[in-house]
């Protein structure tokens, strides 16, 4: 009895996968995932770009809007100065506003939004974008006295084939 079982084990009714099958089928796997692999790094950079675009227009509008108080007469404004900002950090900490009898300030931002190209993680929100001023002219941009405009650091090139710090 013994013998009939092992001849069942092992005879010609045993069912499985060949060696060939098994490197067949991981190779077909293989070539599959090194295809989606490309796919998941453009996912990838396409998400960070749609975050530096919603970034940008935070801080832009923001820029906007204390330019606007200043002309409203609600910030103090030197009569040299361009009403812009002197530093990002003033969007967050907040200004006094003149219009308050109570001395309330006016908060532009409730945080400043990171670069997402800028892969320092220790670095604070503010030293991830790069700064121009007012009196800097556009295709050279340079901090200054105030700040009139945010681009990104990153040396990159978008999926759209231009330059993030153009964006």
């Amino acid at each position: 009895m013994i013998p009939e079982r092992q001849a069942g084990l092992c005879g010609g009714g045993a069912r499985g996968f060949t060696l060939i099958e098994l490197i067949v089928t991981v190779a077909i796997v293989a070539i599959l995932a090194s295809g989606l692999v490309p796919l998941g790094e453009l996912a990838l950079t396409r998400g960070k770009e749609m975050d530096l675009r919603r970034a940008l227009r935070q801080i832009r509008g923001a820029l906007d809007e204390y330019k606007k108080a200043t002309q409203d007469g609600r910030l103090k404004k030197d009569a040299a100065a361009s009403g812009y900002p002197p530093s990002l950090d003033v969007l967050v900490s907040g200004v006094p506003d003149l219009r308050s009898a109570e001395g309330a300030k006016i908060y532009f931002l409730r945080r400043l939004p990171r670069d997402p190209f800028n892969t320092d993680e220790t670095a604070r929100p503010e030293d991830t974008w790069g700064v121009r001023s007012y009196e800097s002219p556009p295709d050279d941009p340079r901090p200054g006295k105030d700040v009139f405009d945010v681009y990104a650091l990153s040396e990159r090139t978008g999926l759209n084939g231009v330059p993030y710090r153009k964006w």
